[in-house]
């Protein structure tokens, strides 16, 4: 059995708020240490953990991409099953930014079991602070609007 993928509009999502970034830079200023290079990649490379200043190609960095996907589509999947290519994928972005276990937690996941699909929706917009303490970010915001229209666009209107 092959595992369930993302589709494109889901991985352009990603890429589009994601970013590429060839060089590790410290990308979260509540955790001191945590270095992210190519699109939001925060593990290792090769074996050696990001660190600041870190180089690394374009292929390297989709590579890494197909990799942390993976991960995510598998937590989706396991979590929220018989979703939409649609609401799988905007599930799996919003896994890929607010982790497995932010996933598992969040009343998008409940909501979408539950059937309640609009409320499972509006709930990707609970996911727009960060930072300590939490304020409201304008590009999560952004990224929310856009997972919650991607999760609606594949059901009937």
């Amino acid at each position: 059995m092959t595992a369930r993928r993302i589709n494109s509009d889901g991985r352009q999502l990603i890429q589009s708020f994601e970013s590429l970034r060839l060089t590790a830079y410290h990308g979260a200023a509540d955790r001191p240490g945590l270095y992210t290079i190519g699109w939001g990649h925060t593990g290792t490379v090769e074996g050696r953990a990001v660190a600041l200043g870190m180089k690394i190609t374009e292929d390297q960095a989709n590579a890494l991409l197909d990799a942390d996907l993976k991960g995510f589509e598998e937590a989706v999947e396991r979590l929220a099953p018989g979703a939409t290519d649609s609401e799988f994928a905007a599930m799996v972005s919003l896994c890929f930014n607010i982790g497995s276990g932010g996933f598992q937690k969040s009343s998008v996941r409940r909501l979408h079991l539950a059937g309640d699909l609009t409320g499972a929706a509006n709930a990707f917009r609970l996911w727009c602070k960060a930072g300590r303490p939490p304020k409201k970010v304008a590009g999560l915001v952004r990224r929310r609007e856009a997972e919650r229209a991607l999760y609606l666009s594949g059901r009937a209107k």
